[in-house]
């Protein structure tokens, strides 16, 4: 993969497939790819539970995400939320039950598939405050200066452009709103066997930044107030691992201090 329009088209290739399975089949592959680990590897090592959460909804949850930005949000009723990924819904609904029949939520998602399963979810559901709309988070099909908070799961680090998804997560934003949203970093650098290849770059972390310069990002973006609100260690299992190099160079890899990290991070536009 050599350039970005290359990476959006894996992503969106990867998560088209993700999207006809269910979370059980998604399971069977390490970061909800359909090829990259051992069927007996599952991938929701990344993921955390959402079914205590006011608004889960089952057929929603992919297990895709990487930590519970709703959770931190600062949602209040009557709120218009955006949620920047939003796959088959999961997070929209939480968020929803939050906002309540005052409140609206805007969905943005790359991936036809996925924007017909949250569309879906939501006729069944009988939702008519929440909505989702087919674009890119670089280049977002939403007004300026419309979201009171905007959310996202484990999707910044899958965009090629990171500084102008948050120059966008900005311009969408109320002057006094805010986002919280959870993502994979690194602390330390990945070896190139992990950072090349293509399917650990559409599941997970190979599309990560160093976490000094993802909050660098943000700051650079003009945001203020930029908190981490939750930091978590993955472990990724050596059955995994090994899929992407060798013993000597797996050996090599635990002993190197290298981190991948779920981080749920805050931030206000002023």
């Amino acid at each position: 993969m050599s350039t970005d329009q290359e990476l959006k088209e894996l992503v969106k290739e990867k998560y088209g497939e993700i999207a006809s399975q269910s979370r059980e089949q998604n399971a069977s592959s390490c970061c909800g790819g359909t090829s990259c680990c051992s069927p007996a590897v599952d991938y929701t090592i990344m993921a955390e539970d959402y079914t205590k959460l006011s608004g889960y909804v089952a057929d929603a949850d992919l297990g895709l995400g990487c930590g519970l930005p709703t959770e931190f949000a600062q949602i209040k009723s009557g709120d218009t939320v955006v949620d920047l990924g939003s796959g088959a819904g999961n997070d929209a609904f939480v968020a929803r039950s939050i906002v309540g029949e005052q409140g609206r939520v805007i969905g943005i998602d790359m991936t036809e598939a996925m924007i017909e399963k949250a569309r879906a979810n939501a006729e069944k559901l009988q939702f008519t405050n929440v909505e989702f709309r087919l674009g890119d988070i670089e280049h977002m099909p939403i007004e300026d200066t419309i979201a009171d908070v905007v959310v996202s799961n484990c999707v910044m680090n899958l965009v090629p452009d990171k500084q102008k998804a948050f120059a966008e997560t900005f311009r969408i934003l109320k002057r006094g709103g805010h986002f919280s949203i959870s993502d994979i970093v690194l602390k330390g650098e990945l070896p190139p066997a992990l950072k090349n290849a293509a399917e650990m770059y559409a599941g997970c972390v190979a599309g990560a930044q160093q976490m000094d310069d993802y909050l660098a990002t943000i700051r650079n973006a003009g945001f203020t107030n930029i908190t981490v609100q939750k930091e978590r260690e993955i472990h990724i299992p050596s059955e995994i691992l090994i899929n992407y190099m060798s013993l000597d160079q797996l050996s090599e890899y635990k002993k190197s201090g290298v981190g991948i990290y779920s981080i749920t991070v805050y931030a206000d536009k002023q």
